[in-house]
């Protein structure tokens, strides 16, 4: 799509983007309209970082913005319970061998669940083998509430964030913080990193990281920038 605009501009509350004085509408055609003004000014500058071809992939703050309202906002619950999903998390499932990754993730992945016990009175069970085992359900409903006190805003990059980690332990730190978006990453990814290191890095899966990690970085931004 070519652009089609000079000025962008944010309105006063509510934080609206206008284009030449006209408001931005979502793909389902509703206004919008950002829940802060840092999140807003941030979204219209991506706006304004457009040439003269608008390249809606380049606009990762304006997707989320546009789930949030046109996804998430409609459908909570349903978003909630597919983030809640991922209790079910990659921390939780250990190797036995080789021993040094077994090791690795010991070091790497305990601390994580040792502050999610210690944030919210909950400790995930973790088993050796990749076989699926169910978690408690009285831990998994106090997680789940914790997931249901975020808006929509928030809940749009949560949900990416917990699909790109596979793990709610990972996204709950994020969201609160506790670990930044290249901490939380580089911990989901320990498999891939020690068999990188064990047998050479492959170019696609290096790229495809590399994507994944600006979406996760992106994610940390719109739910520090929704939550000012």
């Amino acid at each position: 799509m070519k652009r089609f605009y000079k000025e962008v501009t944010v309105s006063p509350e509510p934080f609206r983007i206008l284009l030449d004085g006209r408001g931005v509408k979502t793909p389902l055609r509703a206004a919008l309209t950002l829940p802060t003004q840092a999140l807003a000014e941030a979204v219209a500058e991506e706006w304004r970082g457009q040439g003269d071809e608008i390249n809606p992939h380049a606009m990762k703050l304006t997707k989320l913005a546009n789930t949030a309202i046109d996804r998430v906002a409609l459908m909570k619950d349903e978003v909630v319970a597919q983030i809640v999903a991922y209790a079910n998390d990659t921390l939780c499932y250990r190797a036995s061998f080789p021993a040094d990754l077994a090791q690795r993730q010991q070091i790497e992945w305990e601390p994580p669940l040792a502050w999610l016990a210690e944030r919210y009175g909950v400790r995930l069970e973790t088993k050796v083998g990749v076989t699926h085992f169910a978690q408690d359900p009285e831990a998994v409903a106090v997680l789940r509430q914790a997931v249901e006190t975020y808006d929509a805003f928030v809940l749009a990059a949560l949900h990416n964030s917990a699909t790109i980690l596979a793990s709610l332990t990972l996204t709950l730190a994020l969201a609160e913080g506790r670990l930044s978006a290249a901490e939380a990453f580089a911990i989901s990814e320990l498999d891939a990193r020690f068999q990188a290191e064990r047998w050479g890095q492959d170019e696609e899966a290096a790229k495809r990281a590399e994507g994944l990690l600006a979406e996760l970085i992106a994610a940390e931004t719109f739910i520090r920038l929704a939550s000012q």
